[in-house]
């Protein structure tokens, strides 16, 4: 799965995707896997805060949860996938992605919980997985040097 979103010519693509999402933290110091494994982070946050505001009938911090989640889907992981490294992963994403974004804009037009517990359940298994390769990308190669 790491192939279909690093690019390992461009680590700044991924500091710049994040950056443009509004979240700053940590980001100079992450490595691309970091980022992108971040990136899964702030959509599930986005998703939990946007159900939140939905359960109080507060719209604007819904509509702010939802617009932030959809920057981090088509800027971040969409945007990050490279289809020519990924293969046929790369386009399942892609298509993972396009349905989380219109399920999205279809929640947050229709205050639709359903709908972005969809999305939190489709997005799990890949940042999931996403994580559990996280430690087999950082290990040094075997005879490396720390």
């Amino acid at each position: 799965m790491q192939a279909t979103h690093a690019r390992s010519n461009k680590p700044d693509a991924f500091a710049s995707a994040y950056r443009a999402v509004g979240i700053e933290t940590g980001v100079s110091a992450a490595s691309p896997h970091q980022l992108v494994a971040m990136l899964f982070d702030g959509v599930q946050d986005s998703i939990a805060q946007a159900r939140g505001a939905i359960r109080a009938g507060d719209i604007q911090t819904k509509g702010r949860a939802i617009a932030r989640a959809l920057r981090i889907v088509d800027e971040g992981l969409h945007g990050a996938l490279n289809a020519e490294a990924g293969g046929q992963l790369a386009l399942d994403l892609r298509d993972l992605y396009t349905y989380v974004t219109l399920r999205l804009t279809h929640a947050n037009l229709n205050n639709d919980d359903a709908a972005l517990a969809e999305c939190a359940q489709l997005i799990e298994p890949v940042r999931s997985a996403w994580r559990t390769i996280g430690t087999q990308v950082q290990q040094p190669p075997a005879g490396a040097q720390p």
